[in-house]
C-alpha cells in the first residue's frame, strides 16, 4: 500500500550475448550488491514506461517467480523501482 508511484532506478546487469548479437540478462545487482538470478526471459520488445515516462529495450522476466521488467536504455539497464510517497515519511 502507498507504492505504486514508480521511479527509473539504474541498476547493474550480469548477461551474455549470444552468437547472434541477442543479450541475455542473467542476474541484475542492486545498489547494496543484492543479486536477483533472472529465472527465464519471457519476452523482449521496444517499449515505453508509462510509470518513468522512459523508453527501451524492454525485457519482460522472470525473478523469484514473478513476471517484472528489465529495460535497456543503451548504454544502461534500469528497473521501475517503487516509491514512497513523501507523505508516509
Amino acid at each position: 500500500m502507498g507504492y505504486d508511484d514508480r521511479r527509473k532506478h539504474y541498476v547493474r546487469v550480469v548477461s551474455s550475448t549470444d552468437v547472434d548479437g541477442r543479450v541475455v540478462p542473467l542476474c541484475i545487482v542492486w545498489d547494496d550488491d543484492t543479486r536477483y538470478e533472472v529465472d527465464r526471459v519471457l519476452g523482449v520488445r521496444h517499449a515505453y514506461s508509462r510509470r518513468t515516462g522512459a523508453k527501451g529495450l524492454r525485457y519482460s522476466i522472470q525473478v523469484d517467480g514473478r513476471q517484472t521488467y528489465l529495460y535497456y536504455e543503451d548504454p544502461r539497464w534500469f528497473v521501475e523501482a517503487k516509491v514512497r510517497p513523501s507523505y508516509l515519511g
